[in-house]
């Protein structure tokens, strides 16, 4: 009586071994992000919305009181206090409205001009990059001694030799009409590099052969940017969008040292308001509820944004 081969047990065996090893050095990989997420954000998160849940003072010597939602009713509803938050709110908004299409469309041409094999390219994506490893506050300390009232400011000295004298001195950050401004056009020149690398990177991954296709085809440059490289770039655009929007709303460096907030509240963000009033009033509580209310509100604006673009991508 003929018998069936039997397989050897090593394939059997070493199946589980193997994916045992593969799990392991999957969680050695993952866990590092984990704990980041917990410690950083998670942990974080939940001391954030006790705070806003009890009357906790700085600057004073009693301990947290149960608030309940008092903070919230006083921060989104009442007519005494709400007016502050809502003004910040819209400047956050007004910020984010004007930096993101113009600080991406700056980015892609920028990325475009240097996606040359030219000599010396590699210099000017340095030069252009330079401005994203400065630290803000050092990119801030320098842009106010710009923006400087008098004659020393460098725009002003410009705009006198420019109008030959005629046009006097402004103060850029003093003025209400000149201040959310001249952050924007700090903040768009200080962040342009790292959109544009990211642009870049994803401009060297769309292939040449499209490029020749189109060449063939007695493609224009127009016509080639629209039909090749923006369909080539849309989920790099996609990602630099997101990124660009939640940079936005977390305005606060630029501010903080360069008006204080002021004039009037015209530069205030939603973010200087909640470390205003957690560090320069004391008042933790309103802080961390002030907080709890933009992480919703930014949450709520990215999923939106891409539900959009994902939808758009469907239909196309």
């Amino acid at each position: 009586m003929s018998t069936l081969p039997v397989p050897p047990e090593t394939t059997d065996d070493t199946r589980p071994v193997a994916t045992r090893r593969d799990t392991r050095a999957a969680l050695m990989f993952v866990t590092p992000a984990v704990l980041g997420l917990i410690v950083f954000v998670l942990i974080p998160f939940i001391v954030a919305g006790w705070l806003s849940l009890h009357r906790v003072n700085l600057n004073s010597p009693l301990p947290a009181k149960w608030f309940g939602f008092e903070q919230y009713q006083r921060i989104l509803f009442d007519a005494d206090t709400r007016g502050d938050f809502y003004r910040a709110l819209l400047n956050n908004f007004t910020f984010a409205v004007i930096v993101v299409p113009l600080q991406t469309g700056l980015a892609l041409a920028l990325a475009l001009l240097l996606n040359r094999p030219l000599r010396g390219m590699a210099l000017f994506r340095t030069f252009f990059f330079m401005p994203v490893v400065f630290p803000m506050a050092l990119v801030a300390v320098m842009w106010r001694l710009i923006y400087a009232r008098d004659d020393i400011g460098l725009f002003n000295s410009a705009l006198n030799a420019v109008s030959f004298g005629q046009l006097g001195p402004v103060d850029w950050l003093g003025d209400p009409k000149f201040a959310l401004a001249s952050i924007i056009l700090m903040s768009i020149w200080q962040g342009v590099g790292f959109q544009m690398i990211i642009i870049l990177a994803g401009l060297q991954g769309i292939p040449g052969t499209l490029y020749e296709a189109a060449s063939i085809d007695k493609a224009g440059r127009w016509a080639q940017f629209r039909h090749v490289t923006v369909p080539g770039l849309r989920n790099t655009l996609v990602f630099v969008s997101l990124v660009t929007t939640i940079f936005a709303f977390r305005l606060f460096d630029q501010v903080y040292i360069l008006t204080k907030g002021g004039p009037d509240n015209t530069t205030t963000t939603v973010m200087y308001q909640a470390v205003s009033s957690a560090f320069d009033t004391g008042n933790v509580g309103k802080g961390a509820a002030i907080t709890m209310v933009f992480v919703v509100i930014v949450v709520a604006i990215t999923v939106i944004q891409r539900m959009v673009l994902k939808e758009e991508r469907e239909i196309s």
